[in-house]
């Protein structure tokens, strides 16, 4: 790039930088905030609710960067032209092709950028986030229990602790065990808090003692102790297979699915549209910014107006986007539709070049049409 190509492609690096942390930040923080429940409620540390929270990240970026993008070239173009320096530029000899070469460099490297975190992040991080959310559901002391009630699980064991104190210690415990017949165990302890041995959990008891009552007998033993440790395996409800979702699943296990899947055979049209959805996002930014360079990228003087430019721009992009999420439903429901993914970016596209390089042709035309229109109606009959 020329000296020239490079301020205006400095202008508009430093505008896309700004919208996208500003954004993403803003709304990271309305997410994480959501989340506070880990945390407060479900006794998970702040490291789990920083890595919860911070998988969303690439789903944020994929969202807002073809946002940031076109507010940055919206913002460039402005900039440009209301320092009149747009108008420098078509005066020296630049052609709309050397004006908008850096704004399309920005867009294919923003491009590059997102097909990466959408075909290879976004599902890693989808299917973490998944099995992270499973495995603190799973937390029998964070979330099964609660605080100074009894909770009878369907296996035969009835659990209480009085009251949480500090780091997760649940302190005042009962246990009662029944899970084998005509035998029942209870646990007393002063005070009791789990911990990992070898990706196994277990409750540690600290002060109580153990009641066990004889099968087929009154008679019970009663067992003190300082320290007792009880598995929770036992306590949690048998494991369920995970199924992923779609979008959970990693580009290549879209592209070859295990046909024989019973859920495959039930979401094929959700297995479609995923992947060409992910195929096609790329397009997006690159449609973008030619739909804003088309709409802005002409030299104007201050007195003439920009309002009703931008506007057009943005309704073209709602408008893009509208066509787009309809395109990927349709796909869902029809193979035939697949194709339209793709063809609603690439229009957009194309009919922005169309203006962009050949837009004086284009008015000169539609002019001509419009004489000969108006002359027709002047013709008496």
């Amino acid at each position: 790039m020329i000296q020239i190509e490079r301020y205006i492609f400095r202008i508009a690096l430093s505008a896309f930088l700004a919208c996208l942390v500003g954004l993403t930040g803003t709304i990271w923080v309305t997410q994480a905030l959501r989340e506070l429940d880990l945390v407060t409620a479900k006794g998970q540390t702040l490291l789990v609710f920083l890595f919860i929270t911070g998988l969303s990240l690439p789903t944020l970026i994929v969202v807002i960067a073809p946002v940031a993008l076109f507010i940055a070239v919206v913002y460039a173009l402005n900039k440009l032209n209301g320092d009149s320096e747009l108008i420098v530029m078509s005066a020296a000899g630049m052609t709309p092709r050397s004006i908008f070469r850096p704004f399309l460099t920005l867009a294919l490297a923003v491009s590059l950028g997102l097909g990466f975190l959408v075909i290879q992040v976004m599902p890693a991080t989808f299917q973490e986030l998944r099995d992270v959310i499973t495995r603190v559901r799973g937390d029998f002391i964070a979330n099964v229990v609660k605080e100074g009630q009894f909770t009878a699980l369907d296996n035969g064991i009835t659990f209480h602790f009085r009251e949480r104190g500090p780091n997760g210690t649940l302190l005042g415990l009962f246990i009662q065990d029944r899970r084998e017949a005509g035998k029942t165990k209870v646990y007393l302890a002063e005070r009791g808090h789990a911990i990992d041995v070898d990706g196994q959990s277990y409750l540690a008891l600290e002060k109580g003692s153990v009641h066990q009552q004889q099968k087929d007998s009154r008679d019970s033993s009663i067992l003190t102790f300082e320290r007792y440790t009880i598995d929770l395996a036992a306590f949690a409800p048998p494991d369920s297979d995970v199924i992923y979702k779609p979008r959970e699943r990693s580009t290549t296990q879209l592209l070859f699915p295990d046909r024989s899947e019973g859920y495959f055979q039930l979401q094929k049209g959700r297995f479609r549209a995923e992947l060409h959805d992910r195929l096609s996002a790329w397009l997006y930014p690159l449609a973008l910014v030619f739909i804003a360079f088309a709409a802005l990228g002409d030299p104007r003087t201050t007195r003439q107006g920009r309002g009703l430019a931008v506007a057009s721009a943005v309704l073209a992009v709602v408008a893009l986007r509208i066509a787009g999420f309809a395109a990927t439903s349709a796909a869902a429901r029809s193979q035939a539709a697949v194709a339209a993914i793709y063809a609603v970016p690439l229009a957009a596209i194309g009919l922005s070049a169309l203006m962009i390089f050949h837009g004086a042709r284009v008015r000169a035309f539609n002019a001509r049409i419009g004489r000969a229109l108006r002359g027709r109606r002047a013709v008496p009959a």
